[in-house]
């Protein structure tokens, strides 16, 4: 089982567990770190009702961009975990701002011990953070224990179309995907993809930020100068990815029945 720190790295697109600690400095221009909060709005407007008796649970919540914004737009109440104390610290700060504080509720904590002492939400969302709870078979029946009957998943990820040749480690074939859904006996009853152009700019907008951070990070530690450098390189080619050869894709997923 890979450390806490190795799957943070991992899911904000490193590959060297020893970023761990400098990725609060390295995202401190960022609020939201992936996942548009205006699509898990939009997706919750559509697929649910009785807005404000909704009760949200977001994993690896990061800075709270979509918690605050679902509690302010619904009225609802939210809880998101992350492991980074820096990004709860941040989100407990901004839900004061947003004036949702008693709405929103922000723990630390590792999402994959956390979640097998929850139940009764009625939205769950995985935004941006990859298989860090298994495969989409394994992340699912994990979830079913965790949702109303009526609950809905929104898994905001990326797949890889069926026709295309390419491979990448932690994103599957949409055909696999949907096999997966299907054996944990439950549905896919919507998905919202990103355009390209959209991806692009959001991209372009968060290199541009995270690649000034590294530089100067590797000005502050020289001997640590390889790691940043590497970290800059792998954020342009998960850039590529993201653009030109997966479908981002916000998947709404259900219990049959």
């Amino acid at each position: 089982m890979k450390s806490l720190e190795e799957i943070v790295v991992e899911v904000m697109d490193g590959s060297d567990a020893g970023l761990y600690p400098f990725l609060p400095y390295i995202m401190q221009d960022l609020w939201g770190l992936g996942t548009s909060p205006e699509t898990i709005v939009s997706i919750i407007k559509k697929h649910t009702a009785n807005y404000s008796n909704l009760r949200i649970l977001d994993l690896g919540c990061g800075k709270g961009a979509v918690s605050i914004t679902l509690a302010k737009e619904f009225n609802c109440r939210c809880l998101g975990i992350d492991a980074i104390a820096d990004f709860i610290a941040f989100a407990n700060d901004k839900a004061e701002k947003y004036g949702v504080s008693k709405l929103c509720k922000f723990e630390i904590g590792d999402i994959r011990e956390k979640v097998k002492k929850l139940q009764n939400f009625d939205v769950v969302i995985l935004g941006s953070i990859g298989p860090i709870l298994g495969n989409y078979f394994t992340t699912l029946t994990t979830l079913a224990q965790i949702i109303t009957n009526n609950g809905i998943i929104v898994i905001d990820d990326g797949y890889i179309e069926d026709a295309s040749s390419f491979q990448h480690p932690l994103i599957e074939k949409k055909s696999a995907v949907l096999e997966q859904i299907n054996k944990a006996d439950m549905r896919l009853i919507d998905e919202v993809i990103t355009g390209k152009n959209e991806i692009t700019r959001m991209d372009d907008q968060m290199f541009a930020f995270i690649k000034e951070r590294c530089l100067e990070l590797t000005a502050k530690y020289p001997e640590k100068q390889k790691m940043f450098l590497d970290y800059i390189t792998k954020q342009e080619e998960e850039s590529d990815v993201l653009e030109n050869k997966i479908i981002c894709s916000a998947m709404v997923i259900s219990k049959n029945g």
